[in-house]
């Protein structure tokens, strides 16, 4: 193997590492437990992310969640982008978007990916996030379903990928899609059976 291409491979490596290890780190159980707001495993969904802290009754800690579990992949994607490449900084994202599903010191089990979703989607194309955040407040607002609006948003992602001409990102798009369904496959099931929480309920 030439050096030519053992360097790209080593650099997407090492942002795809250090995505992943961004995004897994539980900003939502930190900060819950920093606030005294209790075992985010305990309450509600169990999720670590800002839906589950703002059933602990506390939008502060809900916000800080969002804040800190959007920037964590928007960080990494802008680092990537400026320090090697497009095809780095979408590997980064994907990577933080995985990290915060599954991080290793959670035994793998995280959130669901929704904030690292919409901050990484910033980093990459801002236009297209804003057209999926107000999606997502539509139906939220809408509907009060926070599991309904995140599906909404991922679904419309590809279709405005396309529709803005952000060609480069169409697989990256088609596998946040794919990812987020799956992990909201019990939202899925619970909105079908009427039995699904609506926002701010415990």
């Amino acid at each position: 193997m030439t050096p030519e291409l053992v360097t790209p491979t080593i650099i997407l490596l090492s942002w795809a590492l250090a995505g992943f290890f961004l995004g897994s780190i539980p900003f939502g159980l930190i900060i819950a437990r920093v606030m005294g707001l209790g075992d985010l495993s305990q309450i509600g969904s169990g999720n670590i992310g800002a839906t589950n802290v703002l059933r602990t009754g506390s939008k502060l800690g809900a916000g800080a969640t969002l804040f800190a579990d959007v920037g964590k992949a928007g960080a990494v994607v802008i680092l990537a982008r400026f320090l090697a490449a497009d095809d780095a900084a979408q590997l980064a994202g994907l990577a933080a978007f995985l990290g915060h599903c599954y991080p290793v010191w959670l035994r793998f089990k995280g959130g669901k990916g929704v904030a690292t979703f919409f901050g990484l989607s910033f980093a990459l194309a801002w236009p297209i996030a804003l057209a999926i955040a107000a999606a997502w407040l539509i139906m939220a607002t809408a509907f009060k379903y926070s599991s309904l609006a995140s599906l909404t948003a991922a679904a419309i992602f590809p279709i405005f990928i396309l529709f803005f001409s952000y060609n480069s990102l169409l697989a990256l798009s088609i596998a946040l899609t794919v990812l987020i369904f799956w992990k909201h496959k019990e939202n899925i099931r619970r909105l079908l059976n009427s039995t699904e929480s609506k926002i701010g309920q415990k």
